[in-house]
Order: C-alpha cells, then sequence, then structure tokens
C-alpha cells in the first residue's frame, strides 16, 4: 500500500501542500505565495483573446490564481498571452482554458509550450528488512556499514522489527548497492519500500513458462509512460518505474490482464503483506530448526539419564562395535547432526560477526557449544584407544542448541506480537473497492469490483453499509455516519453528507455512500499514520545508548571471565586448593573446570539488553495510536516522562475554538448593519478564525442565514455573498498579532486590537475603553475597529472553554507538572480564561514568535518543557519545547514541529501522553534491571561461586536454558504494555462518584 505514491523525502507535493496549511500563519493550501517551489510543475503558454484593457488581464490572472492548483499566472495585454504554472495533480490544462473562459474570454493551448520541472531528486529514503541480527552488536555493525556508504545521508536500524531505514542519495548510490554492502556485512537484505513515488512491484499468476515472460515482455514494451521493468520469473514478479503522470498502476493491470488475453493477471504487492509472509517465514524456520534439534536430542539426554537404569537398554549400549561403545557412537552421531547441521546457523552468523570485529551472542553459543562437542570427541577417541573413558558431555552441546533455538522461536513469536498495532492498522484498509464506471458525459455506467490498491485519485467509489471506505476522499452522493474510532479514537459516529470528507479505513454504518477518492497511496490518513508508527518503531531513545554500548564489551568481557574462571578451578585444583571431593570419581580437575568455563559463556546473553529498550517503544507507540496519540520516536517519549512545565496556547487548544460573536457596540452614528458590513467587508480576505466568527455574524444579521462550512459550499457561495452586500477592498493586509487593515471606499479601515489601533494613532474614547474592559473581564476578546482615522465602534467575541480544560489542568497539577497559559490576547481576557480553568501563570499578549522565547525561558534552568498547541500559528513553540504536542489534528497528523500528535481534539490526550511515556519507561528500567540482575546473578552463578559454600553446580544445558528464557522474559515483560489503559480523571483527582 504504502510504497505505490510514496515521494522523495524533499519533494512530496501531497506531505508539502498539508505542511503549508498547517504551518503558515493562517495560509490555506490554495492561496497566492504558498507555492511549493520544489514539487514537479507544469508551465504553459495559453493564448487569449478579447483583452482590451488591463482590468480584463486583471480578472483573466483572478480566474486563474483561484483555480485550484494554479501556483501562478502571469498575462501580457500586448502579447494576448498567459503563462501558468500549475501542479498536474491537482489541475489539468483543460481546467486552464476552462477558467479563462468562465472569464469571458477565448483561450487557446499553445503547441510544444508544457514544460515539466523535473521532480527533485535529493533524499530518498528506503526501508530495509535485514535477516540475521541477534542483539544490539549487530545494529551496530550493521549501522556503522551503511553510514560509511557513499551517499548514505542516515541509517537507523531496528533490532526488534528487523527494518533498516536508509535515507540516501539516489545519484550516488541506489537500493542494490545498500543490499549490497548488507550481505556483503554477513547480513540478509531486501528492500521493502522506497519512497520513489514511480516504482511498484507487481505479482503475476499465469506466469509459467518462457512462452509466458516472452509475452508479458512484449506488452510492457508497448505500454506507454513504463519506463523500465524487470522480470523476475522464479518468483513470479516483476518490478516496473512508471510515470505516473502518463499511466496509473491500474492502467498496468488491466492492459497485461487484456492483452494477454487472460492467461496472466497482475496485482500490487502490499509491502506490508509481504513483511507479514517473512515474519511468518521466519517462525516456520525456527520451528522446524526446533524440532529437528529436539527430535536428536531427546534420545541423547534419555541414553544419558534414563538409560543407564534399564538394564537390556544398558547393556546394550554398552556392547562395542570395534573399539567404540554403540551408546558412544550413537550419541556422537546425533550430537554431530545437531552441531553442524542443526546449528549451523549459529556458526555462519558467528563467523559473520567476527569477520567484521564484532562479537555478538552467536559467538558465544558456538564457543560453549564447540567446546563441550570437541572434548566430547577427545573424550570418546581417548577411551576407545586407552580403555579408560573419561566423562562425555556430547549432550550438554545438543541441549545448548535447543534450548537456545527454543527461546529463539518465542523470542520471534513475542516481537511478532509487539508489532500487532501496525498489523491492526494495515487491516483496517479493505482488499478491494467498487469502483463506479462513468462515461464520457458523466453519466453512470456500471460497477466495478478493483484491488484497492489500484484507486486512483478522482476514482468514485462506492461504500456500501456495513464496509469500511477504501480511501481518504470527499463525498459526492448520499447521507451516513462512519465509525471513525479505528483511525482517530473519536468513539461517537460522525455524519457524513455532501462535500463531508472521510477517512480510508473507517466503517461506513448506515446509508450508501458515493465518495471521490481525494488521497491514495502513502497520501492517506492511515498510511501516514502507519508511518508516523513505524519512523517512532525504528527510533532509539537515548536510554538505548547505554544498552549498544554495553553490548560493544559483553562478549569479550564473557569470554574473559570464561577463561578465568578456567584458569581459576583447573589451578586450584592442581595446586590441591580444595577437596578431591569436589570432582567426581569419573571426573577429573580438567573436564570439572571446563564445565564451569561453559556456563559462564552459554549463560551471558547481551540479547536481552539489546531488547529491553525498543520493544517497549515498539509496544508503547502501538499502544498510543490505538489511543489517537501519535509518537514521533523513542527520544520524544523519552523527554515527556520528565515535563515539567506544559505551555498551552489558548485558543483552539484550552478553548474550543469556535469563536462567536456575542456583543456588538457602535460610537459613532453608523447604522449596526452598515458598521457590520464595514468589518465583514474588511476580515473577508483574513483566514482567522476571529474573522471566521465575524463574517458569519454579519451574513446571520443580513441574512438570518449560516455561511456553509464545507469549502466546496463555501467558495459557491462567497461569489454570492460578496456580490449581495460585501464591500469593495483594497490592499488588504493580515498584521500577525494585532489584526487587519485595508482601504474600503478610498478610506483606511482597521480592524484588530489596542496596539494595531494605538499605533495608527486612533484616539479610544473613554466609554468605549470602559465598555471594553468589563468584556475582557467577563472573558471576552475586544475587536476594535477605526475607520478614516476615528473609532467607530467595537465587537465582542467569546471563545466557550472546552469542558474538560479545567479537569484536566488539576489532573497535571497532580501529576507534579506545572501548567502555563501563553495567548497573544489581552491581559485581562487571559486572566479571566486562566482563573476558569485553574491555570496561575500567565503570559498574555505574545506575538506568535515570542511564544518560542518564553518556552526557552522556561528551559535556562534545565527543565523539560512541553508546548500543547493547535498546530496552526504554533509551529515556532512546539519547535522549541522539549516535548511539542499537536491537539486536534484530525486527518492532518504530519505536524513536523510536533513530537505528539494528538488526533483528537480533547485535552485529556495530553494526559494520556505523558502517562503512557512513565508507564513505558518504567517498563524499560524494569526490563534492564532484569537483563541486568539476570547476568550480575546468573554469570557468577555458572562460574561456581555459590559451590563451595553449597555444592551448587550449574550444567551447561541448564545455563542454555536460563540464556534462552532470558530475551524471551524482557520481550514478555514489554509485551505487558498492551495491556495499558488511559488513567481515569475521577482516579487521578481522587474524586467519588456516588
Amino acid at each position: 500500500m504504502a510504497h505505490l505514491q510514496l515521494t522523495a523525502v524533499a519533494g512530496g507535493r501531497d506531505d508539502e501542500m498539508e505542511k503549508v496549511a498547517l504551518l503558515g500563519p493562517y495560509g490555506d493550501a490554495e492561496g497566492p505565495g504558498e507555492v511549493d517551489e520544489e514539487a514537479g510543475v507544469r508551465r504553459v503558454q495559453v493564448r487569449v483573446t478579447g483583452m482590451t484593457c488591463s482590468a480584463c488581464t486583471s480578472a483573466v490572472e483572478g480566474a486563474l490564481s483561484a483555480r485550484r492548483g494554479v501556483r501562478s499566472a502571469a498575462v501580457s495585454l500586448l502579447q494576448n498571452r498567459a503563462h501558468v504554472v500549475f501542479d498536474p495533480a491537482l489541475a489539468k490544462e483543460e481546467d486552464i482554458v476552462e477558467a479563462i473562459e468562465d472569464a469571458g474570454f477565448e483561450a487557446e493551448i499553445l503547441p510544444d509550450s508544457v514544460v515539466s520541472q523535473p521532480k527533485s531528486q535529493k533524499a530518498l529514503s528506503g526501508q530495509f528488512r535485514i535477516g540475521g541480527m541477534t542483539c544490539a552488536a549487530c545494529v551496530n555493525s550493521v549501522e556503522g556499514i551503511l553510514k560509511k556508504l557513499p551517499g548514505v545521508k542516515r541509517a537507523v536500524v531496528a533490532l526488534a522489527t528487523s527494518l533498516g531505514e536508509v535515507e540516501y542519495d539516489p545519484t550516488a548510490i541506489n537500493k542494490d548497492e545498500i543490499v549490497q554492502a548488507i550481505e556483503d556485512a554477513g547480513f540478509e537484505a531486501a528492500l521493502l519500500q522506497s519512497s520513489e513515488q514511480d516504482k511498484a512491484l507487481l505479482g503475476l499468476t499465469g506466469l509459467h513458462t518462457e512462452r509466458d515472460v516472452d509475452l508479458l515482455h512484449d506488452i510492457l514494451k508497448k505500454m506507454e509512460g513504463l519506463r523500465l521493468f524487470v522480470v523476475n520469473s522464479a518468483h513470479t514478479e516483476v518490478e516496473i518505474t512508471f510515470d505516473p503522470e502518463v499511466v496509473g498502476l491500474r492502467s498496468i493491470v488491466d492492459t497485461i490482464e487484456m492483452e494477454s488475453s487472460g492467461r496472466l493477471k497482475a496485482h500490487v504487492q502490499n509491502p506490508y503483506v509481504l513483511s507479514a509472509s517473512n515474519d511468518a517465514q521466519d517462525a516456520s524456520k525456527m520451528f522446524h530448526l526446533l524440532r529437528s534439534s529436539l527430535f536428536l536430542s531427546i534420545p541423547v539426554f534419555f541414553m544419558r539419564m534414563v538409560c543407564p537404569h534399564i538394564p537390556f537398554v544398558n547393556s546394550f549400549l554398552l556392547m562395542h562395535c570395534g573399539p567404540f561403545r554403540i551408546g558412544d557412537l550413537l550419541k556422537w552421531l546425533l550430537v554431530s547432526i545437531v552441531q553442524f547441521v542443526v546449528g549451523k546457523r549459529f556458526y555462519v552468523a558467528a563467523y559473520r560477526a567476527l569477520r567484521h570485529g564484532s562479537t555478538n551472542m552467536d559467538v558465544l553459543v558456538v564457543l560453549g557449544t564447540t567446546a563441550s562437542y570437541v572434548y566430547s570427541v577427545c573424550a570418546l577417541l581417548y577411551g576407545a584407544f586407552t580403555g579408560f573413558h573419561p566423562p562425555m558431555y556430547f549432550e550438554t552441546s545438543a541441549m545448548i542448541i535447543t534450548f537456545v533455538l527454543f527461546g529463539k522461536y518465542l523470542e520471534v513469536l513475542a516481537k511478532g506480537r509487539t508489532s500487532d498495532a501496525i498489523k491492526k492498522l494495515v487491516e483496517l484498509v479493505p482488499a478491494t473497492a467498487i469502483l463506479l464506471l462513468k462515461y464520457k458525459d458523466g453519466k453512470y455506467a456500471g460497477e466495478k469490483e478493483i484491488d484497492a490498491l489500484l484507486i486512483q485519485p478522482g476514482d468514485a467509489l462506492k461504500v456500501l453499509p456495513g464496509s469500511k471506505i477504501p480511501a481518504d476522499g470527499v463525498v459526492i452522493w448520499g447521507t451516513s455516519h462512519v465509525d471513525e474510532s479505528m483511525v482517530t479514537g473519536e468513539s461517537l459516529p460522525i455524519s457524513k453528507e455532501v462535500s463531508s470528507s472521510v477517512i480510508g479505513g473507517t466503517m461506513n454504518l448506515h446509508g450508501v455512500l458515493h465518495i471521490q477518492a481525494a488521497k491514495v497511496g502513502s497520501g492517506t490518513v492511515l498510511s501516514q499514520i502507519i508511518s508516523l508508527v513505524e519512523t517512532a518503531q525504528m527510533s532509539k531513545a537515548p536510554i538505548q545508548k547505554f544498552a549498544d554500548y554495553v553490548a560493544g564489551i559483553f562478549v569479550p568481557i564473557v569470554i574473559t571471565l570464561s577463561v578465568l574462571t578456567f584458569c581459576t578451578w583447573f589451578v586450584c585444583g592442581s595446586l590441591g586448593a580444595y577437596p578431591n571431593s569436589w570432582v567426581s570419581e569419573t571426573s577429573n580437575c580438567f573436564v570439572f573446570s571446563l564445565m564451569f568455563s561453559i556456563s559462564v559463556v552459554v549463560i551471558a546473553c547481551p540479547c536481552a539488553l539489546g531488547l529491553a529498550t525498543p520493544t517497549a517503544v515498539m509496544v508503547a507507540t502501538g499502544v498510543g495510536a490505538n489511543h489517537g496519540v501519535l509518537v514521533k520516536g523513542g527520544d520524544a517519549l523519552e523527554r515527556a516522562q520528565n515535563v515539567k512545565y506544559i505551555i498551552f496556547d489558548k485558543t483552539g487548544t484550552l478553548t474550543q475554538g469556535k469563536a462567536t460573536v456575542t456583543t456588538t457596540k457602535v460610537f459613532s452614528g453608523m447604522d449596526v448593519g452598515d458598521f457590520l458590513t464595514l468589518v465583514a467587508s474588511a476580515e473577508a480576505s483574513s483566514e482567522h478564525p476571529l474573522a471566521k466568527a465575524i463574517l458569519d455574524y454579519a451574513f446571520h444579521f443580513h441574512f438570518f442565514g449560516k455561511l456553509p462550512s464545507s469549502n466546496e459550499d463555501l467558495k459557491k457561495r462567497k461569489e454570492d455573498v460578496f456580490s449581495q452586500w460585501l464591500l469593495e477592498v483594497a490592499d488588504f493586509s493580515a498584521l500577525p498579532g494585532k489584526g487587519v487593515q485595508c482601504w474600503i471606499d478610498g478610506k483606511k479601515i482597521l480592524v484588530g486590537n489596542r496596539t494595531l489601533i494605538s499605533e495608527n494613532g486612533v484616539n479610544i474614547p473613554e466609554e468605549a475603553e470602559n465598555f471594553l474592559v468589563d468584556m475582557e473581564l467577563n472573558a471576552k476578546t475586544g475587536i476594535l475597529v477605526a475607520y478614516d482615522g476615528d473609532f467607530i465602534g467595537l465587537v465582542g467575541v467569546t471563545d466557550p472553554l472546552k469542558r474538560e480544560a479545567a479537569v484536566v489542568i488539576e489532573g497535571l497539577k497532580k501529576m507534579g507538572v506545572y501548567p502555563v497559559m501563553v495567548t497573544g490576547d489581552n491581559w485581562r481576557t487571559a486572566l479571566a480564561v486562566a482563573k476558569e480553568v485553574g491555570i496561575e501563570d500567565v503570559r498574555a499578549e505574545v506575538m506568535p514568535a515570542g511564544k518560542a522565547d518564553v518556552i526557552r525561558s522556561f528551559q535556562k534552568d534545565g527543565s523539560v518543557v512541553a508546548m500543547v498547541g493547535d498546530g496552526i500559528n504554533d509551529s515556532p513553540a512546539l519547535a522549541a519545547a522539549d516535548v511539542g504536542m499537536a491537539i486536534g489534528a484530525g486527518t492532518d497528523i504530519a505536524i513536523e514541529a510536533a513530537d505528539y500528535v494528538l488526533v483528537r481534539n480533547n485535552l485529556e490526550d495530553v494526559i494520556t501522553a505523558i502517562d503512557l511515556s512513565r508507564k513505558t519507561f518504567s517498563r524499560i528500567r524494569w526490563n534492564y534491571f532484569f537483563a541486568m540482575a539476570y547476568n550480575i546473578v546468573g554469570i557468577p552463578v555458572a562460574a561456581g561461586a555459590l559451590f563451595p559454600f553449597t555444592g551448587l553446580q550449574m550444567p551447561p544445558w541448564l545455563a542454555g536454558a536460563c540464556m534462552a528464557f532470558s530475551s524471551v522474559s524482557v520481550v514478555c515483560s514489554s509485551l505487558l504494555l498492551r495491556r495499558y489503559r488511559k488513567p481515569r480523571l475521577t482516579t487521578l483527582l481522587q474524586i467519588t462518584v456516588e
């Protein structure tokens, strides 16, 4: 799904447009001046006929600029030409012509004028599956190799997911060279998905013979827009590189089936399904090895522990076959298969690690089992040729390998469950969709069921009751209620009607809907959530640096301890430092010391340390996503646990963000209706929430109606609104933190706060000042209006508090977090709001850029500061804070400046975010405690530290079992986070509900 339309890191059209809308002061993605220079654009020259004066050129420019997708338009009266730059993903040449003709002029696209601007070829991002990693040392090794490659800018490898994310320059290195470098390092590698928008992997059915392959080649060669294809007949796959502007994926799939007369059928390979199948294969392989090892090891164990007590079986095993006893030969044969066939993976992995100068768990397993096996073979040969049979420990190496494989199998299963959150999100997308077929004139022609991965922007889709919506889009027919809880966490069904937006993966409950797909592939909300969760799971929390450091020196230290253990026991035994009764009659000092040494090597486990952090972070990010709290990385999780100050923006964060006009007061002889018309005309070009409230109020005052909320209806009705009652505005300009100014009928009008009015030398009458103070003391914002240098009136606006605001603030105080409110509003209104919610520290009349300075002032003493904002004009503050939380993001989840994205517009999620962080790192600390305590206690016990006092000796096979279960215990500990429940405010505040 996600690899179909992932864009280059620096050049994605959809994502960049979204960032403009989110991070601009109050701008709209389609507004003038918001041009994404890095995106692929198209330029056309248009001949325009019928222009007679500069007013005509202005009309043509205005018509073009208002058209969706047009970036810029320049019209020449003398040449009768228009030069238009537009985004081909949002507009077509026909739309340009139509816009000019709608303005009353004739238009014609000039031939050979279409010029495509090449897409930015900056960094691309690739996700690689890396097999063969067993501990943090492997991760360090792979990361080190990748970062040394030319053209690689960033490389992050995650042990828990066996994934690596590499950011690279495609002009310096390609993905095949990256895969080769990983394989040369001794690991398996394969590309799962990349950010190249024009690549896809198709699976094929019917590709059996060379004739089928030749037929496929012929079909693909004739296809327009297909730049490159590579057929892998062994895996029945074809990798295609295509121009999405020329040909769509659905067209490619349909053409293959049609041109082959149905012999060949293609389908898009879902990278998440591939990843899941690879995980299943890993588990299957591990289970097969475990089963084989168990099948061979159990007889060896029985021959050692049970058979000596069964006389006739023991007699048979003691019979000689040449110089060897039958029992010894059977053990040798069975254990050799376990050691070198089943255990081959350990030898291969250990060799690869040592070849690159690193060490890992496989080295320890190989050392311990090989020492036991070699000693036993030597003892067998010595007994065969001398007649004296020293004790043999064949079962030790076999049981160690069996227990390690058992632990690895359980670990694979447990690690698979840590990524359940992503699997559940992927499963939300339906496999198929119903495409509505239409004739060229737009009339309904029929329906067709298609693969959901083949949906293209602009497709009309039918959604039946009880089925899932297949893509993000807009309702074009029908009404229904949609359950969006699985994506946004919003529990109540949302009403949908024509022009309502819908989210892919959500459930249509009641009526039939026809939707038009707007975003597909990586552009959908669900894909972005999955991408955010994946990125977070890939990231490393700073606390993991400790584990990485320990893993790097762990194995050499253990081997040194093992050698010291052997030397100590052997030397002490040779010097008679301990009684001979400690050594069994069938053994000797060498074997006695060797068993302690092997136990030390086998019991030590660096894997538990390496898994302590990433597994917990993986589970926590998945749990957060299920609760509508999206975490962007382990570092954000770690910082959030120590938050001391939390800064709240007022408008849209503590308040509902739905400003309404409550008071209108005119202080001149002007009629109220004329006053409102004047103010609304000035505010009509502003995108500020307060401007929308004034416009809505004025419209209602004149027409007893309400402005439409949906964008499409608003565009249609706005023209009527302007023509009916709004006045013509010139030289409009928005002044951030102050208001707006413009010219109407040749006179300057100012609409804004005290600062704007005072800076322009306008005096505020005492009566107006007193009225304004009363409003502000009642938590209302006063908007002052001056016209032609005179103060003429004011408008009172209120924004109701969110119902949970006061309770959440009290809850944060109980958690030891100090709340602060920062707002651009006046001091009286700010203090009134703060008093109502229970915030004691207030910073008012702060410009948007000044919020970052307030945050830095709290950070001076080293305190961790969080900022909660709505993501519209808070990006500098969100970026400056140690933890930025964008609340109420809804479908706009790609807010770059935020560390946490809270999908719902509910302040309770702030508490959830902090609480989840604290619970996660509490679990990580327990994981480290278990991992460290296990090694700190286990190694001395294995070395025989307790033997002189208790006679307790840990056999090597038991040490292997302990080592195997240490990693499993840490992963299972992390899995307990799946039981996380959001904190109940009643519990937090110790409120008893009667």
